[in-house]
Protein backbone atom coordinates (compact mmCIF):
# COMPACT_ATOMS: atom_id res chain seq x y z
CA UNK A 1 0.00 0.00 0.00
CA UNK A 2 1.21 3.51 -0.79
CA UNK A 3 2.60 5.38 2.21
CA UNK A 4 1.19 8.82 1.37
CA UNK A 5 -1.35 10.34 -1.02
CA UNK A 6 -2.03 14.01 -1.62
CA UNK A 7 -5.20 14.90 -3.51
CA UNK A 8 -4.81 18.18 -5.40
CA UNK A 9 -8.09 19.89 -6.14
CA UNK A 10 -9.55 23.38 -6.23
CA UNK A 11 -10.83 26.07 -8.54
CA UNK A 12 -10.14 25.92 -12.27
CA UNK A 13 -7.55 28.55 -13.12
CA UNK A 14 -6.19 28.72 -9.57
CA UNK A 15 -3.00 26.78 -10.35
CA UNK A 16 -3.61 23.06 -9.91
CA UNK A 17 -1.29 22.23 -12.80
CA UNK A 18 1.50 24.38 -11.36
CA UNK A 19 1.11 22.64 -7.99
CA UNK A 20 1.21 19.23 -9.69
CA UNK A 21 4.37 20.12 -11.63
CA UNK A 22 6.03 21.41 -8.47
CA UNK A 23 5.28 18.19 -6.62
CA UNK A 24 6.57 16.15 -9.55
CA UNK A 25 9.83 18.09 -9.30
CA UNK A 26 9.93 17.14 -5.60
CA UNK A 27 9.82 13.46 -6.50
CA UNK A 28 6.11 12.73 -6.18
CA UNK A 29 4.37 10.45 -8.66
CA UNK A 30 1.65 12.67 -10.14
CA UNK A 31 -1.55 11.49 -11.84
CA UNK A 32 -3.84 14.05 -13.50
CA UNK A 33 -7.64 13.95 -13.70
CA UNK A 34 -8.11 10.63 -11.93
CA UNK A 35 -11.70 9.53 -11.11
CA UNK A 36 -11.98 9.35 -7.30
CA UNK A 37 -13.16 5.74 -7.49
CA UNK A 38 -9.73 4.80 -8.86
CA UNK A 39 -7.79 6.17 -5.87
CA UNK A 40 -7.65 2.91 -3.92
CA UNK A 41 -6.65 0.95 -7.02
CA UNK A 42 -3.85 3.42 -7.77
CA UNK A 43 -2.56 3.04 -4.21
CA UNK A 44 -2.58 -0.75 -4.55
CA UNK A 45 -0.55 -0.83 -7.76
CA UNK A 46 1.90 1.87 -6.66
CA UNK A 47 3.05 0.42 -3.33
CA UNK A 48 6.65 -0.19 -4.33
CA UNK A 49 7.27 2.06 -7.32
CA UNK A 50 5.70 5.26 -5.96
CA UNK A 51 5.45 5.57 -2.17
CA UNK A 52 4.40 9.24 -2.55
CA UNK A 53 1.47 9.91 -4.89
CA UNK A 54 -0.16 13.21 -5.84
CA UNK A 55 -3.50 12.98 -7.63
CA UNK A 56 -5.21 15.87 -9.41
CA UNK A 57 -9.00 15.59 -9.16
CA UNK A 58 -11.04 18.49 -10.47
CA UNK A 59 -14.39 19.58 -11.81
CA UNK A 60 -13.74 17.82 -15.11
CA UNK A 61 -14.63 14.63 -13.27
CA UNK A 62 -18.27 15.80 -13.17
CA UNK A 63 -20.31 12.89 -11.75
CA UNK A 64 -17.19 11.25 -10.29
CA UNK A 65 -16.45 14.18 -8.02
CA UNK A 66 -19.19 13.32 -5.55
CA UNK A 67 -17.37 10.08 -4.78
CA UNK A 68 -14.23 11.81 -3.49
CA UNK A 69 -15.26 11.64 0.17
CA UNK A 70 -15.93 7.91 -0.05
CA UNK A 71 -12.63 7.33 -1.84
CA UNK A 72 -10.69 9.21 0.84
CA UNK A 73 -12.39 7.21 3.58
CA UNK A 74 -11.57 3.97 1.78
CA UNK A 75 -7.84 4.63 1.48
CA UNK A 76 -7.72 5.90 5.08
CA UNK A 77 -9.23 2.59 6.25
CA UNK A 78 -6.37 0.85 4.45
CA UNK A 79 -3.80 2.76 6.47
CA UNK A 80 -2.78 5.26 3.81
CA UNK A 81 -1.81 8.74 4.99
CA UNK A 82 -3.78 11.14 2.83
CA UNK A 83 -4.07 14.91 2.61
CA UNK A 84 -6.31 17.17 0.53
CA UNK A 85 -4.71 20.30 -0.95
CA UNK A 86 -7.17 22.90 -2.24
CA UNK A 87 -5.90 25.60 -4.62
CA UNK A 88 -8.05 28.73 -4.60
CA UNK A 89 -8.06 32.29 -5.94
CA UNK A 90 -10.38 35.28 -5.83
CA UNK A 91 -13.18 35.33 -8.40
CA UNK A 92 -11.91 38.49 -10.13
CA UNK A 93 -8.45 36.94 -10.46
CA UNK A 94 -9.91 33.78 -12.00
CA UNK A 95 -11.93 35.85 -14.48
CA UNK A 96 -8.82 37.73 -15.60
CA UNK A 97 -6.89 34.48 -16.01
CA UNK A 98 -9.57 32.90 -18.18
CA UNK A 99 -9.91 36.07 -20.24
CA UNK A 100 -6.15 36.29 -20.79
CA UNK A 101 -6.00 32.71 -22.07
CA UNK A 102 -9.27 33.10 -24.03
CA UNK A 103 -10.44 29.74 -22.76
CA UNK A 104 -13.94 29.08 -21.40
CA UNK A 105 -14.53 27.96 -17.85
CA UNK A 106 -15.37 24.22 -17.84
CA UNK A 107 -18.79 24.88 -16.26
CA UNK A 108 -19.88 28.09 -17.96
CA UNK A 109 -21.56 26.52 -20.99
CA UNK A 110 -23.40 29.28 -22.85
CA UNK A 111 -23.22 31.60 -19.82
CA UNK A 112 -20.53 33.97 -18.59
CA UNK A 113 -17.21 33.03 -17.00
CA UNK A 114 -18.43 34.33 -13.63
CA UNK A 115 -21.40 31.97 -13.83
CA UNK A 116 -19.11 29.00 -14.36
CA UNK A 117 -16.93 30.08 -11.44
CA UNK A 118 -19.99 30.42 -9.19
CA UNK A 119 -21.19 26.92 -10.10
CA UNK A 120 -17.76 25.42 -9.47
CA UNK A 121 -17.30 27.23 -6.15
CA UNK A 122 -20.66 25.92 -4.96
CA UNK A 123 -19.79 22.39 -6.06
CA UNK A 124 -16.44 22.50 -4.25
CA UNK A 125 -17.59 24.26 -1.09
CA UNK A 126 -17.76 21.13 1.06
CA UNK A 127 -14.43 19.78 -0.18
CA UNK A 128 -12.72 23.08 0.57
CA UNK A 129 -14.11 23.13 4.10
CA UNK A 130 -12.49 19.78 4.96
CA UNK A 131 -9.20 20.30 3.09
CA UNK A 132 -5.98 19.93 5.05
CA UNK A 133 -4.20 22.67 3.11
CA UNK A 134 -5.65 25.68 1.28
CA UNK A 135 -3.36 27.73 -0.96
CA UNK A 136 -4.52 31.13 -2.18
CA UNK A 137 -2.77 31.85 -5.48
CA UNK A 138 -4.48 35.20 -6.08
CA UNK A 139 -1.32 37.24 -5.52
CA UNK A 140 1.26 34.58 -6.40
CA UNK A 141 3.10 34.21 -9.67
CA UNK A 142 4.08 30.76 -10.94
CA UNK A 143 7.47 30.79 -9.21
CA UNK A 144 6.03 31.92 -5.87
CA UNK A 145 3.38 29.21 -6.03
CA UNK A 146 6.05 26.59 -6.74
CA UNK A 147 8.08 27.92 -3.82
CA UNK A 148 5.11 27.64 -1.49
CA UNK A 149 4.46 24.05 -2.54
CA UNK A 150 8.14 23.21 -2.06
CA UNK A 151 8.09 24.68 1.46
CA UNK A 152 5.08 22.50 2.33
CA UNK A 153 6.28 19.23 0.81
CA UNK A 154 10.06 19.38 0.98
CA UNK A 155 11.58 16.15 2.21
CA UNK A 156 11.64 16.56 5.98
CA UNK A 157 10.15 13.39 7.36
CA UNK A 158 11.02 14.39 10.91
CA UNK A 159 8.68 17.40 10.90
CA UNK A 160 5.43 16.95 12.82
CA UNK A 161 4.17 20.42 11.87
CA UNK A 162 5.24 22.56 8.91
CA UNK A 163 4.54 26.25 9.35
CA UNK A 164 4.51 28.79 6.55
CA UNK A 165 4.96 32.30 7.90
CA UNK A 166 3.55 34.50 5.17
CA UNK A 167 4.26 38.22 5.09
CA UNK A 168 1.70 40.32 3.20
CA UNK A 169 0.48 43.86 2.61
CA UNK A 170 -3.01 44.80 3.79
CA UNK A 171 -3.45 47.03 0.77
CA UNK A 172 -3.30 43.89 -1.39
CA UNK A 173 -5.77 41.96 0.74
CA UNK A 174 -5.60 39.42 3.56
CA UNK A 175 -4.52 35.92 2.38
CA UNK A 176 -7.56 33.66 2.28
CA UNK A 177 -5.44 30.61 3.11
CA UNK A 178 -4.19 32.00 6.45
CA UNK A 179 -4.93 29.98 9.58
CA UNK A 180 -3.83 32.84 11.84
CA UNK A 181 -3.44 36.55 10.97
CA UNK A 182 -1.32 39.01 12.94
CA UNK A 183 -1.20 42.77 12.32
CA UNK A 184 2.23 44.38 12.80
CA UNK A 185 1.22 47.88 11.74
CA UNK A 186 1.73 48.95 15.36
CA UNK A 187 5.47 49.08 14.55
CA UNK A 188 6.99 52.36 13.34
CA UNK A 189 7.10 52.23 9.54
CA UNK A 190 10.60 52.32 7.95
CA UNK A 191 8.93 53.62 4.79
CA UNK A 192 9.08 57.11 6.28
CA UNK A 193 12.85 56.97 6.72
CA UNK A 194 14.33 58.08 3.35
CA UNK A 195 17.43 55.88 3.48
CA UNK A 196 15.36 52.80 4.40
CA UNK A 197 12.46 53.31 2.00
CA UNK A 198 14.06 51.58 -1.04
CA UNK A 199 15.21 48.63 1.09
CA UNK A 200 13.12 45.67 2.32
CA UNK A 201 12.71 43.73 5.52
CA UNK A 202 15.33 41.29 4.24
CA UNK A 203 17.99 44.01 4.41
CA UNK A 204 19.84 44.27 7.71
CA UNK A 205 19.29 48.03 8.32
CA UNK A 206 15.51 47.61 7.98
CA UNK A 207 15.45 44.41 10.00
CA UNK A 208 17.43 46.00 12.83
CA UNK A 209 15.17 49.05 12.81
CA UNK A 210 12.00 46.96 12.97
CA UNK A 211 13.24 44.51 15.60
CA UNK A 212 14.55 47.28 17.85
CA UNK A 213 11.30 49.26 17.75
CA UNK A 214 9.24 49.70 20.91
CA UNK A 215 7.44 46.57 22.16
CA UNK A 216 8.59 44.38 19.23
CA UNK A 217 10.71 41.96 21.25
CA UNK A 218 7.90 41.53 23.78
CA UNK A 219 5.45 41.01 20.90
CA UNK A 220 7.65 38.29 19.36
CA UNK A 221 8.15 36.49 22.66
CA UNK A 222 4.43 36.52 23.49
CA UNK A 223 3.34 35.52 20.00
CA UNK A 224 5.82 32.64 19.88
CA UNK A 225 4.62 31.48 23.28
CA UNK A 226 0.98 31.77 22.17
CA UNK A 227 1.63 29.81 19.00
CA UNK A 228 3.51 27.04 20.79
CA UNK A 229 0.61 26.75 23.23
CA UNK A 230 -1.81 26.42 20.31
CA UNK A 231 0.54 24.00 18.52
CA UNK A 232 -0.05 21.38 21.19
CA UNK A 233 -3.73 21.42 20.21
CA UNK A 234 -2.89 21.34 16.50
CA UNK A 235 -0.76 18.23 17.08
CA UNK A 236 -3.62 16.57 18.92
CA UNK A 237 -6.00 17.35 16.04
CA UNK A 238 -3.57 15.86 13.53
CA UNK A 239 -2.73 19.10 11.72
CA UNK A 240 0.41 18.90 9.58
CA UNK A 241 0.48 22.31 7.91
CA UNK A 242 -0.29 25.83 9.09
CA UNK A 243 -0.04 29.29 7.57
CA UNK A 244 0.64 32.23 9.89
CA UNK A 245 0.06 35.50 8.04
CA UNK A 246 1.93 38.60 9.24
CA UNK A 247 0.67 41.86 7.71
CA UNK A 248 1.79 45.45 7.39
CA UNK A 249 0.66 48.16 4.98
CA UNK A 250 2.57 47.18 1.86
CA UNK A 251 4.24 43.87 2.74
CA UNK A 252 7.73 45.29 2.16
CA UNK A 253 9.36 46.27 5.46
CA UNK A 254 7.75 45.39 8.80
CA UNK A 255 5.90 42.17 7.99
CA UNK A 256 8.90 40.80 6.08
CA UNK A 257 11.30 41.44 8.96
CA UNK A 258 8.87 40.00 11.54
CA UNK A 259 8.14 36.90 9.41
CA UNK A 260 11.85 36.21 9.00
CA UNK A 261 12.52 36.62 12.72
CA UNK A 262 9.56 34.51 13.81
CA UNK A 263 10.58 31.75 11.39
CA UNK A 264 14.10 31.72 12.84
CA UNK A 265 12.75 31.64 16.40
CA UNK A 266 10.41 28.71 15.73
CA UNK A 267 13.15 26.75 13.98
CA UNK A 268 15.56 27.49 16.80
CA UNK A 269 13.11 26.23 19.42
CA UNK A 270 12.48 23.30 17.10
CA UNK A 271 9.80 21.50 19.04
CA UNK A 272 6.84 21.53 21.38
CA UNK A 273 7.35 18.63 23.73
CA UNK A 274 8.36 15.69 21.55
CA UNK A 275 6.84 17.19 18.41
CA UNK A 276 9.05 18.90 15.84
CA UNK A 277 8.15 22.21 14.16
CA UNK A 278 9.72 23.31 10.86
CA UNK A 279 9.01 26.89 9.76
CA UNK A 280 9.64 28.77 6.50
CA UNK A 281 9.13 32.45 5.70
CA UNK A 282 7.41 33.37 2.42
CA UNK A 283 6.92 36.97 1.31
CA UNK A 284 3.82 37.29 -0.83
CA UNK A 285 3.98 40.97 -1.76
CA UNK A 286 7.69 41.67 -1.72
CA UNK A 287 8.65 43.51 -4.92
CA UNK A 288 5.06 44.29 -5.75
CA UNK A 289 5.21 47.99 -4.99
CA UNK A 290 5.45 50.41 -7.91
Amino acid sequence: MSSEVVVITGMSGAGRSTVAHAMEDLGWYVVDNLPPAMLATLCDISTVTAPKIAVVIDVRGREFFGNLSNALSEIAERGVARRVLFVDAADDVLVRRFESTRRPHPLQGSERIVDGIAKERDRLREVRSVSDIVIDSSSLNVHQLEQKVASLFRDDSQADLRVNILSFGYKYGIPIDADLVMDCRFIANPHWIPELRPLTGLDQPVSEKVLSSANVQEFLERYQSLFETMAAGFFHEGRKYLTLAIGCTGGKHRSVAIAQELSERLNASGAVGEKKIVAAAIHRDLGREL
